[in-house]
């Protein structure tokens, strides 16, 4: 039986049995509190809520776990999108049962800017309209999403999907509840290694000092050059009769002048300085514990990000300071070759999920099968196919692949073609990519290096942009849905031992576990791939492997 359940101010909570169609299946019943309300019923399929973050907050809080749950938001978001491409909708309850009712829709609050802490003041949830009754709302607006659900192409992955991301707002509060295992003393240690003192101010650091000092005599006596302000690097390069586009570190090394080494030196501990240094160590970490808040499906395609503290781009020299406690070890896995493994699956191509289904080292068997040998080729050539990197070298790789897995390559072309011209294009299980004149950033599939607002299809240049997008969004996208299966499977295997998700980005969990039940945990994660893989993608013969490492600190788990 799953019940939904709504706030009812100083009520307590308002709650009904709901059957498989959304309808109540029975009285609504009051309770004190949400924690009273799970702890009366145990058993419950699935908790139906607005949303899980401040629901399921207040039940950890409390010591109380559950099972499952949908979120009513994150199911929003995901039918909105599906339905006409309409991504990055409102999809509050509010907004939900407005839309519903044909009624102007209330814009979400604005998201907290990633690296600003919580505040006193920020808004609050999206208020129904006065007099709305909170449950027939939720009743109305559940009962409608898996009607809506049922009218999708592929109702059963739609419904798996959603099922899957809210799974991931389970995991994502549990993580951020249980932290990160954080040395605070360790982490100081390596700020005065790599940076020497602090001056007064903290705003230098003795070696960033040194390194500046080195930068301005490169360019002669007298001159004086801010590595920090791209501004000034650029002048000071072309006083030298060298014209810089920007000061990124690859461009700065296709220089031969005596400044660069210790830019290049400046910029990287400058980034550890302003992004992990002492400000960020005192802000981010408490009682040994690192607790950002996760965002799932916070891009577009689906993947992860964070509300400050940087949690998904830790230096490796900073993953020293994340050490077990006493007793206790962290089991970290990383997904082997994921994305061009989720193409072999959702491609149906013959040859490419043959190379997949081994279970070892997919580069390395598709160089033997298709690249003489070559691994670095065979990597090349599917990385472009994923991401459109076709000039050059990419453009005889690309045809070398299209000629041994044609399906594969029909399967992200096709999915660029829509891109150019304005159509959607969707994951395997129904996640929808943004209309073209939705601004899409490197961390939704475009790397690095060409990260922009993708231009409406209308010009050229936007529509090869956005292709570039959607033939990446349909690997990239299913890879994160297949993730969040993955961490559902973990969490359900680990479910009573004292072992704790406390880490998760695309293709990498990290378990912290008494050292007794880290060859479970190992387990269960290695089973979780593959488990994870014939649910998300029915039967295939492709594996999903994963790299696992049983370490006291996270840096010993990668060379």
């Amino acid at each position: 039986m799953r019940w939904a359940v709504a706030d009812a101010g100083d009520q307590g909570v308002r709650l009904c049995p709901v059957d498989g169609d959304g309808r109540a299946a029975g009285p609504v019943e009051t309770a004190p509190d949400l924690a009273a309300a799970v702890r009366a019923r145990p058993g419950v399929e699935r908790w139906v809520w607005a949303s899980t973050a401040p629901a399921y907050g207040r039940l950890l809080a409390a010591g109380v776990r559950v099972e499952r749950c949908y979120d009513v938001e994150a199911a929003e978001a995901l039918i909105v999108g599906h339905e006409e491409g309409q991504s990055g909708q409102p999809r509050s309850l509010a907004a939900a049962w407005a839309r519903l009712r044909g009624l102007p829709v209330p814009k979400d609050p604005p998201v907290r800017a990633a690296g600003a802490q919580p505040s006193l003041f920020e808004p609050g949830p999206v208020p129904l309209p006065p007099g709305t009754d909170g449950l027939q709302a939720l009743l109305e607006v559940y009962e409608s999403q898996l009607a809506r659900t049922g009218r999708t192409a592929h109702p059963g992955r739609m419904r798996l999907l959603t099922a899957a991301e809210s799974a991931g707002m389970l995991v994502a509060a549990e993580m951020g509840r249980a932290g990160l295992p954080w040395r605070a003393d360790v982490h100081r240690d390596l700020l005065h290694e790599l940076l020497g003192e602090r001056y007064p101010g903290g705003q230098e650091t003795r070696r960033l000092a040194e390194l500046a000092d080195e930068v301005s005599r490169a360019f002669g006596d007298g001159v004086r050059v801010r590595p920090d302000l791209p501004a000034d690097v650029v002048r000071a390069f072309a006083r030298e009769g060298i014209a810089l586009s920007s000061t990124r570190a690859g461009e700065l090394r296709r220089i031969d002048h005596p400044a660069v080494p210790p830019l290049l030196e400046h910029k990287k501990l400058y980034r550890l300085h302003t992004a992990h240094g002492w400000s960020w160590l005192q802000a981010w970490v408490r009682d040994g514990r690192f607790r950002p808040e996760y965002l799932p499906g916070g891009t577009v395609s689906g993947r992860w990000t964070t509300n400050g503290g940087g949690a998904l781009q830790i230096p490796r020299v900073i993953r020293r300071a994340v050490v077990a406690d006493p007793g206790w070890t962290l089991v970290v896995a990383d997904a082997d070759q994921m994305e061009p493994r989720v193409l072999a699956a959702v491609s149906r191509d013959p040859g490419l999920m043959d190379v997949a289904g081994s279970g070892r080292d997919l580069y390395a068997d598709l160089a033997e099968r298709a690249f003489a040998g070559d691994r670095e080729r065979a990597k090349l050539a599917m990385l472009g196919a994923i991401y459109g990197q076709t000039s050059g070298d990419g453009l005889k790789h690309m045809a070398d692949l299209r000629r041994r897995f044609p399906r594969a390559v029909a399967y992200v072309d096709d999915a660029a073609r829509a891109g150019e011209e304005g159509r959607l294009v969707r994951t395997w299980l129904g996640r929808t990519c943004p209309p073209s004149s939705t601004a899409v950033h490197d961390e939704a599939g475009i790397p690095q290096e060409d990260a922009q607002d993708v231009p409406a299809h209308g010009s050229t240049a936007g529509a090869r942009a956005r292709g570039r997008f959607t033939r990446n969004f349909v690997v990239q996208g299913s890879a994160a849905d297949w993730a969040l299966i993955v961490l559902a499977a973990v969490r359900q295997s680990i479910a009573g031992l004292r072992a704790e998700l406390v880490f998760f980005q695309h293709d990498e969990v990290i378990v912290h576990c008494p050292r007794e039940e880290a060859p479970v945990v190992a387990e269960a994660i290695r089973t979780a791939g593959d488990r994870a893989g014939r649910i998300a993608f029915g039967d295939t013969p492709v594996r999903f492997p994963f790299t696992t490492a049983v370490v006291k600190c996270y840096a010993e788990a990668k060379a």
